[in-house]
């Protein structure tokens, strides 16, 4: 039997020449996690590429979206950015408030009595009343008149932090010496190079005549198109009808060191119920919930973002669905050699990534050359910043990716069977 065995072998078999027996080969591996995102997005890619026209559209569509997106954004946050710009300039650690006082530019009267009491305290250094108010600026170039917010309080205290504040500051001691704020807008007039020609010069606001003593830059704000500064003493006589006993808001600073947040709560447990103390950043998150919340400006931008977003998703959606109903046998084929529905997915979303990609890289570049052009017509602070940006892309992408999700449901009908 052995010896039957060893002729029937052939002469190269391992059992005669005494080698080892190859091993099977190893079943294939699966893709790596590279090339399982890599190889969707080259045939997405190429399927894009192969009609530009189509291509050309969605790239329209999505960098529509991100412009619409951007621009919303950006007006909402100057809104915020411009209206809380006086507040932020304050270098105080507390404020004493009415209770009642809804927004900056219309304060409710608050007893200065309350400055006073609150020095009781070891820990205040200085309790700074301010004054606010409104009047109307005749412009001393063709002589309109235009509504301007007038700032008062101790210029030499150390609350604001205005640029330019520290140079006119002796200045605004004379009596009816003021402050411009060079970044009004141009309708009040070249005052910026008037006061380069001619040195301080006198204008009128209201019923009385005030000298320009000086610049200051705060910007304009949806309550207030340009701003003055001027002495406590100053604003009291151009604002008769107000009571001294009266002031708007107190700016407390306190001795270094001082644990801001005890000394608040001792200020309120010392102070009467008429009378509210807030943190600085208290103070400027009251006045930014106020446009947020009480007028229709931030809904309105908020709105117009969600609508920009709709609309790009629509036309995403869009050519994607075509996109796929024309391909419907290709992918039906991928099927049939194997290729599963998840990675006929992928393919879906790797293409809803390249026009999100693709798409947001020029809207974001248009909309920084946008941000400048609007923000040198309207003097509001508009510039792009790195969140924004992160935030506008994840929102593109998300719509990108919710059309593609939309779109995914026709690779359902691609059935090799009904195919074929």
């Amino acid at each position: 039997m052995n010896a039957l065995t060893k002729t029937t072998l052939l002469p190269w078999a391992p059992e005669v020449t005494g080698d080892a027996a190859p091993s099977a080969p190893p079943p294939p591996g699966r893709p790596g996690a590279f090339a399982s995102i890599l190889l969707p997005a080259r045939l997405a890619w190429r399927q894009l590429r192969a009609e530009r026209a189509r291509l050309f559209s969605a790239m329209a569509g999505v960098m529509f979206a991100a412009v619409l997106v951007f621009m919303q954004l950006g007006f909402r946050s100057a809104l915020f950015d411009s209206a809380t710009a006086l507040l932020t300039n304050m270098r105080a650690e507390l404020f004493l408030m009415n209770p009642l006082t809804t927004a900056s530019f219309r304060p409710e009267p608050l007893p200065r009595v309350r400055a006073h009491q609150a020095l009781a305290l070891p820990e205040v250094a200085q309790a700074v009343p301010v004054y606010l108010a409104q009047s109307t600026w005749r412009n001393p170039e063709d002589g309109s008149r235009r509504a301007i917010q007038m700032i008062g309080f101790d210029t030499e205290a150390g609350a604001m932090e205005f640029n330019g504040l520290d140079a006119i500051a002796p200045a605004l001691r004379r009596v009816d010496a003021v402050g411009f704020d060079d970044r009004s807008r141009p309708e009040f007039g070249a005052v910026a190079r008037i006061f380069a020609e001619r040195g301080p010069f006198d204008v009128q606001v209201g019923n009385r005549m005030v000298q320009v003593a000086g610049l200051v830059s705060i910007g304009p704000s949806f309550g207030a198109d340009g701003n003055l500064v001027m002495s406590e003493v100053n604003f009291r006589r151009m604002v008769r009808e107000r009571a001294a006993s009266n002031t708007d808001l107190v700016a407390i600073r306190l001795q270094p060191g001082t644990d801001v947040a005890a000394a608040q709560q001792r200020l309120r447990d010392l102070l009467p119920q008429d009378v509210v103390v807030l943190t600085h950043a208290q103070l400027v998150a009251h006045e930014r919930n106020y446009w947020e919340t009480a007028t229709p400006i931030g809904f309105i931008f908020a709105f117009g973002s969600v609508m920009g977003l709709i609309v790009g998703m629509v036309i995403v959606y869009q050519i994607l669905f075509s996109d796929i109903a024309n391909h419907l046998r290709e992918y039906a084929t991928l099927k049939a050699i194997g290729y599963s529905n998840f990675y006929l997915a992928r393919v879906v979303m790797a293409a809803a990534l390249i026009l999100a990609v693709i798409g947001f890289i020029p809207g974001a570049a248009l909309c920084i050359w946008l941000y400048d052009v609007v923000a040198g017509a309207t003097f509001l602070p508009l510039t792009m910043t790195v969140e924004r940006a992160t935030l506008v892309f994840g929102l593109i992408f998300g719509m990108c990716a919710l059309a593609g999700l939309l779109a995914m449901r026709k690779l359902r009908d691609a059935s090799p069977a009904d195919m074929f």
